[in-house]
């Protein structure tokens, strides 16, 4: 009799992946980014277990809307005070903090839990072309792989 797999949580093997933002959608890079938080590309997916890699995203300055999307989207925080309200286009929080636009499409696509929280914390967003990760001897993931993965 064949049951279902299961992952355990201490089985798991993760791979790091870095993905160069320059020129990307945000919207289309952001769920290939949270698949591979999740691992929901790997065949052991599980969905109540953490099996998804580690995500590096550089060039996260360079990223694209489409559209008119740079001057109208809005991105909004509140402090809980009253009257406590931020708002700051896209082209503005691009220019300030180019790492947030990233985290923010991210976390939206992940689940609203502890498990998305620990998903969450492996992804690493830098700016420009450089990490630190370097020891972590990380892959470079590509569109053509995402697309043969899927496959």
């Amino acid at each position: 009799m064949r049951t279902t797999y299961m992952a355990k949580p201490g089985a798991v093997e993760r791979k790091w992946y870095v993905i160069d933002a320059a020129g990307q959608r945000v919207g289309r890079l952001a769920t290939e980014i949270a698949t591979l938080l999740r691992g929901k590309h790997k065949p052991e997916y599980t969905p109540h277990v953490d099996v998804g890699d580690f995500v590096i995203v550089v060039n996260a300055e360079k990223v694209v809307f489409t559209g008119k999307k740079m001057q109208n989207k809005l991105y909004r925080r509140h402090s809980g005070h009253p009257g406590g309200l931020k708002t700051i286009t896209a082209a503005d929080l691009l220019k300030k903090h180019p790492i947030r636009i990233m985290e923010h499409a991210v976390k939206g696509m992940l689940p609203h839990n502890s498990l998305g929280a620990d998903q969450y914390r492996k992804l690493k967003v830098y700016a420009g072309p450089e990490h630190p990760h370097q020891a972590q001897q990380p892959v470079a993931w590509s569109a053509a792989e995402w697309a043969s993965a899927a496959e």
